[in-house]
């Protein structure tokens, strides 16, 4: 029932932004804890962002300061501002929907989005 649909991915060069969004349906994402996880070429998972029911964050070290996380309760809708995009960031990016209202920063949450690709080259 639970679905998650990310969107605002594409080609970015770098140094520049990109806001990707995460709305869901089937759940009330105020009562829950949100993440974004992203997934470089032939790397592993790694977790972006994350945002508690409340409003706590945290973010991987190599994106403070360039990425935020926010969310909009009313509209169901999760966001990732990328500001001064590196080549390293090109990845698969995945929404996810924890389990309770505070992230668990060793796993992902119970529910996936399809992810959204982010290409950041000259």
């Amino acid at each position: 029932q639970v679905q998650l649909v990310e969107s605002g991915g594409g080609l970015v060069q770098p140094g520049g932004s990109l806001t990707l969004s995460c709305a869901a349906s089937g759940t009330i994402i105020s009562l829950y804890a949100m993440g974004w996880y992203r997934q470089p070429p032939g790397k592993q998972r790694e977790l972006v962002a994350a945002i508690s029911n409340y409003g706590a964050t945290n973010y991987v070290d190599s994106v403070k300061g360039r990425f935020t996380i926010s969310r909009d309760n009313a509209k169901n809708t999760v966001y990732l501002q990328m500001n001064s995009l590196k080549p390293d960031d090109t990845a698969v990016y995945y929404c996810t929907r924890y389990s309770g209202s505070t992230y668990n920063l060793r796993i992902g949450g119970e529910y996936w989005g399809q992810g959204t690709q982010v290409t950041v080259s000259s």
